[in-house]
Formats: C-alpha cells, sequence, structure tokens
C-alpha cells in the first residue's frame, strides 16, 4: 500500500504481525510486547510520531508520559468477534512473537 500510494520512501512501517517479501522502505515487523499483550504499539494514534534507532534496536512512540497514561486508561480496541478454528486455539494458546509465537 505505502509503495502504491508512493510512501515508501518517507513513511516506515511498524507492525507486530508479518509483512510481504514484497515490503520497500524501512519496515520493522514483529515488535514485542504485541498490542495484543496491551504493549505500547496498541495506542499509537494516526499522527504519531515514531523514533526508530536502528544501530541500538530501540523504537520508541514519542508521546508524554501523561499522554500514553490517559490512552492506557482509556483502552485499547481488541477484535470483540469468535475466532474459528485454528484461529481460536492461536489466540489462546500462542506465544508472544518475541517468544516465538509457539505453542504455550
Amino acid at each position: 500500500m505505502l509503495v502504491g500510494m508512493g510512501l515508501h520512501t518517507s513513511v516506515a512501517m511498524v507492525t507486530d504481525g508479518r509483512f510481504s517479501g514484497a515490503t520497500r522502505g524501512p519496515c520493522v515487523g514483529h515488535v514485542c510486547p504485541e498490542a495484543w499483550d496491551d504493549g505500547p504499539i496498541a495506542y499509537v494514534c494516526d499522527g504519531d510520531w515514531i523514533e526508530i534507532d536502528v544501530p541500538e534496536g530501540r523504537l520508541e512512540l514519542l508521546v508524554s508520559a501523561e499522554e500514553m497514561r490517559q490512552r492506557r486508561e482509556t483502552g485499547a480496541e481488541k477484535p470483540n468477534h469468535p475466532a474459528p478454528g485454528v484461529l481460536a486455539a492461536y489466540r489462546k494458546m500462542a506465544g508472544s512473537a518475541d517468544t516465538g509465537a509457539i505453542w504455550l
């Protein structure tokens, strides 16, 4: 999508999931703690700035501690729908990507 919009050289993609091998530009995947586990990525809003320091292996959401506290109090939205079959088992039993997303 970023390539199609011509943004792949000016916008980074940050995700707590996987992305295709066709992705171009700066990309950070498998960010942990993941959004589902109430990590900071769950509270990123449109327009937020994120600092990515590749040599240091650091990714930081640039919002004040007060703003982050308010966002956490409001809570992050999670899908509120039943998961079918294998997806239900995965939601229930798989660990976070930082531990290999293995069955617990």
